[in-house]
């Protein structure tokens, strides 16, 4: 886990045979759907979905990106790391790590910038202090 060491929440799932494309290796857009997965076990260990559903308060995904290292085929299983790494007062940068454990190599990052939303009243709001908490217990800060 040399490789991932440096993300505190890493997930891990086989590629479908059905997210290859035409020219026989993942699509592309099937990357950001890996990422979301990671993302969404990040927030399940802070509980910020259910801090959400409480408050009406949560992120809400602004940018992402991704840089493609080499290509993802079936038969493989991934590991994807998640981390946050730039957090401010409204809004936290979060960096993934896709590793090829066939290949034992990173076959993608990327990274996704997300806001502090109030669903309650359709704007940006301040990081919930029991969130950030949260995030700089996870990360070891």
């Amino acid at each position: 886990m040399g490789i991932l060491k440096e993300f505190p929440v890493v997930v891990e799932f086989p590629v479908a045979w059905g997210e290859m494309d035409l020219l026989e290796h993942v699509n592309n857009v099937t990357y950001f759907r890996y990422f979301e997965n990671a993302r969404l076990a990040y927030f399940e260990k802070l509980g910020y979905m259910e801090h959400t559903k409480k408050t009406g308060i949560g992120p809400i995904l602004a940018s992402t990106e991704c840089r493609y290292k080499f290509p993802l085929t079936y038969p493989d299983t991934i590991r994807v790391g998640a981390r946050v790494g730039e957090l401010s007062i409204d809004r936290f940068t979060m960096h993934y790590r896709i590793l090829s454990t066939r290949e034992d190599r990173i076959a993608a990052e990327g990274s996704g910038d997300l806001v502090s939303y109030d669903y309650n009243i359709a704007a940006k709001a301040p990081i919930p202090e029991v969130i950030r908490e949260g995030i700089e217990a996870l990360e070891g800060r």
